[in-house]
């Protein structure tokens, strides 16, 4: 069977002619285009395999495209106000958009808005979730970086304002891109900043794993599948690799270009805006706003190819080819709903949507359920009785055990003092 190809999707901020370019990634040929638009930058997000989502430029709707009908004008989600970042779930069962300050989640299946997440002070720059769907990544103009957990923020009561699981706030100035490794609730999640550093974090323990300090604020993250190096786009053109699997164990390190010269992907003439890295972890691809898409081999850091684009690029990711990509007679499994713009559909001012049937089970549950974090509580209440049991036998065996012991401190104690008699009888008799 044929290995699976890669193929690089791009989008610019003119767009004159089309919206986004799918072109395969080692031969340089363009397979798709689509039209309608200008995608922002972190705006563009792959729907179950079969839509394609992009947020336009400053305005306050996401466009979406069936992957194999490009020709196609593109269906619209309006939404509350102008996107600044968009993303999807792995499992194509949400979609994430911020918002201004704000992060809104909608449900695919109904279109439901299911919540509002304000929790940032300034514009969301970028979102992304863990492979597994259980978390998601929020990094903003505030510097602050927040883990959130999707089971809990599902769960929340109304009355409340869900909070985050991490609060990661050691940044000093905007988040500029950040990007999650593989692991789901156990992934490492590296952020950039204008602060001119890259941190690495953990999102089981919320614990900072690294800092790496550079010269130029850093603009794009990005690892490889194996963790081994991260990638870095400096405001310069410069992109940086720093090795993970050689790092010698300090939490904090700066980035010296001079000692660090064969660690440097050098040919772009302005800021590097985004980065992506092939499977293997051979090819590393990175969109500038020189107006160019560069191809670089990793291992020489050469670059192979040179796409030049109409206007800055916004994105430029390398994905894995769905077949609805590449079919022909492919269509998606079921349509789009109408996406709500207010919570709660219809009650909060949008039209109701006729020929349709929602099911919410177990509503009569609703806020009874515990979280799956009260469930881990509860668990380690249980393991930590079963393995008092085990260890000392339960309370009425504890109590047993006491009494011996007592016992036992008693006879010793009587065994002293009749050896402190006898020694002081032995030392004191009189010679004869």
């Amino acid at each position: 069977m044929a290995a699976p190809m890669e193929v690089a999707v791009c989008t610019d901020s003119a767009a004159p002619m089309w919206s986004c370019i799918v072109w395969e990634l080692h031969s340089g040929a363009n397979l798709l285009t689509y039209r309608g638009g200008q995608a922002g930058p972190r705006g563009l997000a792959l729907l179950n395999g079969e839509y394609l989502l992009a947020a336009q430029l400053g305005k306050n709707y996401i466009s979406a495209w069936e992957l194999q009908r490009k020709d196609q004008l593109q269906q619209k989600i309006m939404c509350p106000g102008p996107v600044t970042c968009l993303t999807t779930s792995p499992n194509g069962l949400y979609v994430l958009a911020g918002i201004a300050e704000s992060i809104h989640l909608w449900e695919v299946s109904t279109g439901n808005l299911l919540v509002i997440l304000s929790r940032h002070y300034q514009d969301v720059s970028c979102l992304q979730f863990t492979g597994d769907s259980s978390h998601f990544i929020s990094g903003g103009k505030d510097c602050l970086v927040l883990a959130w957990s999707l089971c809990s923020v599902l769960q929340a009561d109304p009355a409340r304002i869900p909070a985050p699981r991490h609060v990661w706030s050691h940044h000093t100035l905007p988040i500029t891109d950040l990007r999650c490794g593989f692991g789901g609730p156990l992934a490492r999640v590296a952020t950039s900043s204008l602060d001119q550093t890259v941190k690495l974090w953990e999102v089981s323990s919320g614990e900072l794993l690294l800092s790496v300090l550079f010269d130029v604020a850093v603009m794009a993250v990005t690892m490889d599948l194996a963790e081994h190096h991260l990638f870095c786009g400096g405001s310069d053109g410069s992109i940086f690799q720093v090795d993970l699997f050689t790092w010698p164990g300090q939490r904090e390190r700066s980035f010296q270009p001079e000692q660090d010269s064969g660690k440097v992907f050098k040919g772009h003439r302005n800021q590097v805006t985004c980065l992506s890295v092939s499977t293997d972890g051979s090819v590393l691809l990175s969109g500038s706003h020189d107006e160019t898409v560069r191809l670089w081999d990793v291992q020489s850091k050469q670059c192979i190819r040179t796409v030049a684009l109409k206007g800055p690029v916004t994105n430029a990711t390398i994905l894995l080819a769905p077949v609805s990509m590449l079919s022909s007679d492919f269509r998606p499994s079921l349509p789009l709903p109408h996406f709500n713009k207010h919570l709660l559909g219809a009650e909060h001012g949008d039209e109701p949507r006729h020929g349709g049937l929602t099911l919410r089970l177990g509503l009569h549950q609703q806020g009874l359920e515990p979280s799956y974090l009260d469930r881990t509580e509860q668990l380690q209440a249980v393991l930590c009785s079963a393995m008092e049991k085990s260890v000392l036998g339960g309370q009425d065996q504890l109590r047993v055990r006491v009494t011996e012991l007592e016992d036992e401190v008693r006879n010793l104690r009587k065994i002293n003092r009749d050896l402190f008699d006898f020694s002081t009888r032995f030392i004191t008799r009189p010679a004869k």
